[in-house]
This record gives C-alpha cells, sequence and structure tokens, in this order.
C-alpha cells in the first residue's frame, strides 16, 4: 500500500518519522498527549476506552491490526483518544471474528494514525522525557513542531464529563440495585457488575441526592480520564457518600475517592499503560498481573483514614486502599481485564460481599 510520508513531533523537539495513516485530517495535523501502552493484543479495546481521551496512543508491540476488528471488542461507542502510533499497521486482518481491518475503522471514527515509526525509540525517549504534547500528520515540519508545542496535554483538564454517559441508563433486572457513575466507563465493567445486580449508570454529573433517591445498595466509581485534581464536584459527591453506602472504585475512581477524602493525586511521568503490570496484595502476599490504564497516582503520603491494599511492583505506587469504617474500597488498576489478565476479577465479588451487608473485616 501506498502511503503519504508523515512525521511525529513532540513539544520537546524529537522528531519521528514515518508515513500517515488511518483518518487523514485536512489540516494534515493531529495534536494530543502521547503515551505508550505495552499490551500485546487487545489495541481496540484500548482504542475504545473512553479513559484515553486527548491522548495519541503509541503501542510498543511491532505489530497492530493483525486479527482486525469486531463490535464485540468495543469499550465505548467510538473511540475518544486524539490518534495511534505503530511500528506496523497490518491492512490483512487474519481472524474468523474480524468484520474489516483496523485502519478502516480508524477512518470510520477519524482518528488519525502514523504506521512506521521506531516505536522502541519513541519508548525509550517518552520514558525519559515523560507524557509530552505531539503533532503528526503530513504538514511540514514547522507546522507540526508549532502544534506540538501547543498541544493540549491532560493536566488539570476535566474530561470526565467529556465522554460520561448524556442521560442515566439502566442495565440488567436483578434484585439488588447499585449505581455506577460513569467518569468514562468501559462495556467491560457494566457487564460485570451487571452478572451481579441490577446496574442504574448515572452521568458523572449526578449530585448525591440523585444516587441515594434510587435507594442503591452500593455506589460504584468508574474509570475515565483526565486529571482529578480538576473533579471537585466529583469529589463533593462522593465525599457526602462516605459512610451513607459501600463504595467501590477503579481508576479514576479511585483518585476521586482519595480526593474526597482529603489526599492528593500526583501525575506520573508516563503513566502506566498495559496489560502486564505487577501489582502485589498486600494482605496475602499474592501477586496480581494487572491491565492498567492511568497517569495520575494517588500520594500514599497524604492518604490518611485509610489502609493502602496493593501496590504497584514496578515503582510503588499505591494500587488500592481501603477505607473499612466507611465501607469502601478502590484499586488504581483494571480488575475487569478487557483486555488483560483476569487476576483480580475477585474484586467484583468483594464488592457484592459488601452490598450484601458484610463488613470489610470480613472480607
Amino acid at each position: 500500500m501506498s502511503r503519504a510520508p508523515a512525521s511525529l513531533v513532540l513539544a520537546d523537539g524529537a522528531v519521528f518519522r514515518g508515513e500517515a495513516a488511518g483518518f487523514h485530517p485536512p489540516s494534515g495535523i493531529a495534536t494530543g498527549e502521547i503515551v505508550f501502552n505495552t499490551a500485546m493484543s487487545g489495541y481496540q479495546e484500548v482504542l475504545t476506552d473512553p479513559s484515553y481521551a486527548g491522548q495519541v496512543i503509541a503501542f510498543t508491540y511491532p505489530h497492530i491490526g493483525n486479527y482486525g476488528v469486531t463490535p464485540l471488542d468495543e469499550e465505548s461507542a467510538r473511540p475518544a483518544c486524539r490518534g495511534m502510533v505503530v511500528r506496523e499497521l497490518e491492512t490483512v486482518p487474519s481472524s474468523w471474528r474480524s468484520v474489516g481491518p483496523l485502519e478502516a475503522f480508524l477512518d470510520e471514527h477519524r482518528i488519525a494514525a502514523i504506521t512506521g515509526v521506531d516505536t522502541r525509540r519513541l519508548t525509550r525517549h517518552l520514558r525519559q522525557a515523560g507524557a509530552v504534547g505531539c503533532a503528526f500528520g503530513t504538514a511540514d515540519l514547522a507546522a507540526l513542531e508549532r502544534a506540538a508545542v501547543g498541544a493540549v496535554t491532560t493536566d488539570g483538564r476535566d474530561l470526565a464529563t467529556a465522554v460520561t454517559c448524556a442521560a442515566p441508563y439502566t442495565v440488567g433486572t436483578l434484585p439488588r440495585r447499585v449505581v455506577a457513575l460513569d467518569y468514562g466507563m468501559k462495556a467491560t465493567i457494566v457487564r460485570r457488575l451487571a452478572a451481579r445486580f441490577t446496574v442504574d449508570v448515572l452521568p458523572a454529573t449526578a449530585s448525591a441526592a440523585e444516587i441515594l433517591e434510587r435507594a442503591p445498595a452500593g455506589v460504584f466509581l468508574s474509570n475515565g480520564p483526565g486529571d482529578p485534581a480538576a473533579l471537585a464536584a466529583q469529589r463533593d459527591v462522593v465525599a457526602s457518600l462516605l459512610g451513607e453506602v459501600p463504595i467501590f472504585g477503579i481508576c479514576l475512581g479511585q483518585q476521586v475517592l482519595a480526593e474526597a477524602m482529603g489526599a492528593a493525586t500526583y501525575k506520573l511521568s508516563f503513566g502506566h499503560h498495559g496489560s502486564n503490570h505487577p501489582v502485589r496484595h498486600l494482605a496475602t502476599g499474592r501477586v496480581e498481573i494487572t491491565a492498567q490504564n492511568h497517569n495520575y497516582a494517588v500520594d500514599a503520603d497524604s492518604l490518611s483514614g485509610a489502609r493502602v491494599t496493593h501496590v504497584n511492583l514496578n515503582d510503588g505506587v499505591v494500587e488500592g486502599f481501603c477505607v473499612p469504617a466507611q465501607r469502601a474500597f478502590c484499586v488504581q488498576y483494571h480488575p475487569e481485564a478487557g483486555p488483560g489478565p483476569h487476576d483480580a476479577a475477585y474484586l467484583f465479588d468483594t464488592f457484592s460481599a459488601l452490598c450484601d451487608g458484610k463488613s470489610m473485616d470480613d472480607l
């Protein structure tokens, strides 16, 4: 396939050469905050994870697109990411599940991509420089350099309310009912919850009164994109729910819960993105291999009134904590997988037991 030459320019001036793929913006420029993902498969789930809003995803695995795409693997109705960077974009999918090639999917959803990039060099660079603004496309290098410097990152941005559901909806007909606050929730999480509860999914802007009037057995705080420090309204809602109902948070949900307790969050240098991150469950010493996607983390020194339950074995980041007195717990990683290992799927059963009235001391 003949492709137009393209360049990827980072805000710090680094330049990478490649070829244009996917959707071609009329301006010849796509921008965003670039991060790298180490998953070897599950690219469609990654691309459709709303937590990537505002970001350009660079895949470290060299061949992306091998097995095409299928609606069965979508985590949301459309990708929220700003672009994709790969070493080699496969154009002929080989899978009985495939309904078409990845590139057609990107074009349909107007997601720009660049292929032929030395993603090993790019990843090494990002491990030193951190997540930075970038620009890529077929425009001349000077235009791309200006766009990269001006690219908006996730710092200080509330992106959760941009990707949340437009109106409440309900999934399931089981006797127990929980409320899930959609900060950018993945479809796999909804399925995990709906296997145990009737789930009322409410927008990220829902008030505590709107939540409690549904008399839920518990409240779930979802994953999502952006800077948790920008979610003051969501923090205040969760603070008012503490002690009223059991709470379970995942990813951004952990960060919002931490801030509701008065703790601080901070931005990681290059974030955790992939499906092979080792996490230690402190109570048992068991090591779980986990799926992760977060640029922000909880400051352990600022976390009072809570017990840390999980830590990342790569860098010591807080990967989970609980507040027994308030019947609340959370994890920074993704126990629902989609993609990734299912080592931590037991946490949905933990939430179910908590909603049944068991104390955290029994779990």
